[in-house]
């Protein structure tokens, strides 16, 4: 007797961990809620999503909300969409987002801008609701030589159709700075542009910044203008100070080639000087030559003493005439 109800128990055990593992792998719950929804799904489907390694939630509940807002979409599409490495739950949120917004979108594109890396819900939803991009303050020097710095609002639309391989928001960010710049840059004064900023949004609006982007520009409004640096007179003073030292550099290159000259004559007078001792050294040698081969007398030699003292003697004189009217005329 003890035997047979042990025998009892060890069936209903069995039939437990059975019954729990075929819960576990087969996803009743799941199915029963697909079924409550109007979703006719076979078990077996189930079953097969499980071999093929799927998350039987993360497919039939999408499937069910697509379902419920009536939308026709398959499992073997979502099923696919998941096993690709896309987000299912998302792209069937922007499905319904766009069906009640009465936006055309396919499941086939959805599904390839979701692939791409895009969030295609804040796709859907800035198509329905606009974006506004703000920029950082852009700096643009007008003709007049005054720096200019504007901030920009852009308001943009998703454009869906080129949200595979459009550029995105720092592109357009980009276009719209250059096209800032080139517009202050074109103008003629300053003044100009504190009076008309509307100039700068219609200018840079009419060259069609968003082609080849994912988005649509809607406007461009200059929420702020702010007068910088008076970059002209800047460049006006360096070159100034760039011309003061360039005629420095001159001068000071004239100065030395002028010292250069003037140690050169001295050179040369200190060689004739020394040219002229020497020549003053073989006089006498050639005094003493002449005596003795009698081309000089005596008397000759004596004349030529007294003109040499007389010579002295008058420039000493014209020496001190000098000297003396110089000290009476001051």
């Amino acid at each position: 007797m003890y035997g047979f109800e042990l025998f009892w128990v060890v069936i209903i055990v069995l039939a437990v961990i059975f019954l729990g593992v075929l819960l576990t792998f087969v996803p009743v719950m799941l199915w029963i809620s697909a079924l409550a929804a109007g979703v006719r799904l076979s078990i077996f489907t189930l079953i097969g999503m499980r071999l093929r390694r799927v998350i039987p939630s993360r497919v039939v509940n999408p499937l069910i909300k697509a379902h419920k807002a009536g939308l026709q979409v398959t499992i073997n599409q979502l099923e696919s969409h998941y096993l690709a490495g896309g987000n299912v739950d998302r792209v069937v949120n922007a499905l319904i987002a766009a069906h009640r917004a009465n936006i055309e979108l396919t499941f086939e594109r959805c599904a390839a801008i979701d692939l791409a890396g895009r969030d295609v819900l804040e796709a859907v939803q800035m198509s329905v609701n606009p974006k506004v991009i703000e920029t950082p303050f852009i700096a643009g020097v007008a003709m007049d030589g005054i720096e200019m710095k504007a901030k920009a609002r852009i308001t943009v639309r998703a454009n869906i159709e080129r949200l595979v391989g459009g550029a995105g928001e720092e592109t357009i960010v980009a276009r719209v700075g250059e096209g800032v710049v080139s517009t202050i840059g074109s103008s003629d004064n300053h003044k100009k542009v504190l009076e008309n900023p509307d100039l700068i949004s219609q200018t840079v609006l009419s060259k069609g910044l968003d082609a080849g982007t994912a988005f649509e520009i809607l406007s461009i409004d200059i929420a702020d203008v702010d007068i910088g640096k008076n970059i002209g007179a800047e460049l006006q003073t360096e070159q100034a100070e760039a011309d003061k030292k360039i005629a420095q550099a001159k001068a000071e290159e004239r100065r030395a080639m002028a010292v250069a000259q003037e140690q050169e004559m001295k050179a040369k007078v200190e060689e004739m000087r020394a040219k002229v001792v020497e020549a003053e050294a073989t006089v006498p040698m050639a005094m003493a030559d002449a005596l003795r081969s009698g081309n000089m007398g005596v008397m000759d030699y004596m004349n030529l003493q007294n003109i040499t003292a007389d010579t002295e003697m008058r420039g000493s004189i014209g020496k001190m005439t000098n000297e003396n009217k110089n000290t009476n005329d001051k």
